[in-house]
C-alpha cells in the first residue's frame, strides 16, 4: 500500500491525482544546462593545456546533474488529488505535508489559463472554502480543466449522497420504523423496504 493510499479513509477512494506541468521545470532545465555547458566548454578548452581537466570536468557536471535529480524527484512527488469526500495537496520527499479540503466545505473554484497555458493544458487553479485557511492555491498544475470539473462532479454527488449510518444508530432507527409501522404511517412492506435500505448502507 503506498502512501496515499494510507491517507485514505473508509469508502474513500482516489477519483483524479495531477501534478504541477512540466512547465514548471523549465527554469531548472535551462539553468543546469547551461551551467553543464560552461563547465564542458571549460573543460574541453582546458584539455588543449592541461590534459587531466576534462575528468575534473566529468566530475564537476554531477553538480548540475544532481541538482535537476533533486528538483525532478520533488516535483514527482508533488500531488494534487481528488477523491470522492475531498481535495489533497501532497507535498515532499521525506517530510511529507498533506494538506486537504472537504469537499463540503468549497464555496467556489476558479481557474486562471494563460494562452500558453492552454496550448499546454496547465493553469492556476484557487479552491475557496469555507476552512480557516479560506483560500487554496495550486499553481502551474497540468490539466486543470479535467481537476476543476472531476472536483465540482465529486462535490455535487456528495452532497445529493444520504448521510452515512452509523452502526451504533441503526437500533434506534430501527425502532422508529417499528413505531411509524404500528401507528399505521407505514406500511409492513414499506417498512421491510426502508430496514433493507438502512441495512445496506452499513455494507
Amino acid at each position: 500500500m503506498g502512501y496515499i493510499e494510507r491517507l485514505l479513509a473508509q469508502n474513500e477512494r482516489i477519483v483524479f491525482v495531477t501534478r504541477p506541468h512540466w512547465v514548471s521545470l523549465l527554469p531548472v532545465i535551462l539553468i543546469d544546462l547551461g551551467i553543464a555547458i560552461v563547465i564542458i566548454a571549460l573543460s574541453v578548452g582546458g584539455a588543449l593545456i592541461a590534459p587531466p581537466l576534462p575528468l575534473w570536468g566529468l566530475v564537476l557536471l554531477l553538480l548540475p546533474l544532481g541538482h535537476f535529480l533533486a528538483r525532478f524527484i520533488t516535483w514527482r512527488n508533488e500531488q494534487y488529488i481528488v477523491t470522492n469526500r475531498r481535495v489533497m495537496e501532497v507535498r515532499g520527499v521525506y517530510k511529507k505535508h498533506v494538506s486537504d479540503s472537504s469537499l463540503e466545505k468549497v464555496n467556489d473554484v476558479v481557474m486562471e489559463q494563460s494562452v500558453l497555458g492552454r496550448l499546454l493544458d496547465y493553469g492556476d487553479v484557487r479552491i475557496i472554502t469555507g476552512a480557516d485557511i479560506g483560500v487554496n492555491i495550486f499553481r502551474r498544475i497540468a490539466h486543470p480543466i479535467r481537476f476543476k470539473t472531476t472536483m465540482m462532479d465529486q462535490k455535487a454527488a456528495h452532497s445529493e449522497r444520504p448521510a452515512e449510518t452509523r452502526p451504533e444508530d441503526v437500533p434506534d432507527l430501527l425502532a422508529r420504523l417499528g413505531d411509524l409501522r404500528q401507528h399505521g404511517v407505514i406500511t409492513q412492506e414499506e417498512f421491510e423496504r426502508e430496514k433493507r435500505e438502512l441495512l445496506d448502507r452499513l455494507q
